[in-house]
């Protein structure tokens, strides 16, 4: 199994984020690519690669054109303003009975326009970093789309927090929803996404919510407990032809992988029945045990059954790298997970 993976996604080095009404040290920071890097080259996984470059064609399928042009300009844009600081926060947003079809041509206004949290700061370097993440993903589609049987690609910063036109939870770009759609557009009829990571993949349900050629399958806590909140929930099941290609499996504060495992097995014959050509896995670690910001109880060798149970899917299957932020145990969860998969 092949990674992909550029150094231009380090570029992205948020020093702080808003959490908890608090201004406290970043999470999602360069490190946690290197740790998982590290321990790929520590056991030989495999080859490395630099992701190929395309055009924004392809995510611009995805997400709104006015939106990619606001993450490609901000910089530019922040600067033009006489703003100094080397990050930059949201603090207000468009909200119920507040009008959404007008952007404020203020940066601030547009920040909050293009935002839905204040945890995920934007630099003089996100975009480039964003956008070489989108390329690790896309590179991965297209070789699946070439006959690969698996891909990894190493994503940073993460995407399924993403929506079509607005960024958050220390996502930009929706990197599972451009690779799904460019694997669509490539030959597959139909793609499984399935989101094993700890919060809900709020960005990746909305943009395929009404669409049955993408199913979309994660399990993450219950919102009414956890970061996003507002999505996620076991009643929201697609709309339209979308209508019951959309599966959430909630779980409490606690979880182990006995009852974890459960709802895995769940997706995994739901995936079964759907038949789809290519799987894409959103590998969220941040069910590990000691995450930091979440509060499952998966243990490190337990990452070892989640890729031994995808395997038996049989599919072509895309993994692509979204949270976790226990950084010293990162790169151990991650490759087990890999190395669960590819043993099978």
């Amino acid at each position: 199994m092949k990674t992909i993976f550029s150094p231009d996604q380090m570029l992205h080095a948020p020093q702080f984020e808003v959490s908890d009404g608090k201004l406290e040290p970043a999470k999602e920071i360069p490190s946690r690519a290197q740790m998982v890097l590290d321990r790929l080259k520590a056991v030989q996984f495999g080859e490395i690669i630099e992701p190929r470059s395309f055009s924004l064609d392809p995510i611009l399928k995805i997400h709104a054109s006015d939106y990619i042009e606001f993450l490609s300009d901000f910089w530019r844009l922040w600067t033009e303003e006489g703003r100094t600081e080397q990050e930059a926060f949201p603090f207000v947003w468009p909200v119920r009975q507040l009008r959404t079809d007008i952007v404020p041509d203020q940066i601030d206004g547009k920040l909050g326009h293009y935002s839905f949290d204040a945890g995920t700061p934007m630099g003089p370097h996100t975009w480039t970093a964003v956008r070489r993440s989108a390329e690790t993903a896309l590179t991965g589609a297209a070789m699946m789309a070439e006959g690969a049987r698996s891909a990894f690609a190493l994503c940073r910063p993460p995407g399924h927090h993403a929506h079509k036109s607005f960024f958050g939870g220390y996502c930009f770009i929706n990197n599972a929803a451009v690779a799904a759609q460019y694997l669509r557009d490539h030959g597959a009829k139909r793609v499984s996404v399935f989101d094993v990571d700890y919060h809900h993949g709020n960005g990746t349900q909305a943009i395929f919510y009404d669409r049955a050629d993408v199913q979309f399958l994660s399990i993450h806590a219950d919102p009414k407990v956890e970061f996003p909140y507002y999505l996620g929930h076991a009643d929201e099941k697609g709309v339209g032809e979308g209508e019951e290609f959309n599966l959430n499996y909630p779980l409490p504060h606690g979880t182990p992988w006995e009852v974890w495992s459960r709802a895995l097995e769940e997706g995994c014959a739901s995936i079964e029945a759907y038949k789809p050509d290519v799987l894409v896995v959103s590998l969220g670690m941040d069910t590990f045990e000691k995450d930091p910001i979440s509060q499952f109880k998966l243990k490190s060798e337990e990452f070892n059954l989640i890729g031994e149970r995808l395997a038996k899917l049989g599919l072509p299957t895309l993994f692509i790298m979204e949270g976790g932020y226990a950084v010293e145990d990162l790169g151990v969860n991650c490759v087990n997970t890999l190395t669960g998969f590819r043993q099978r």
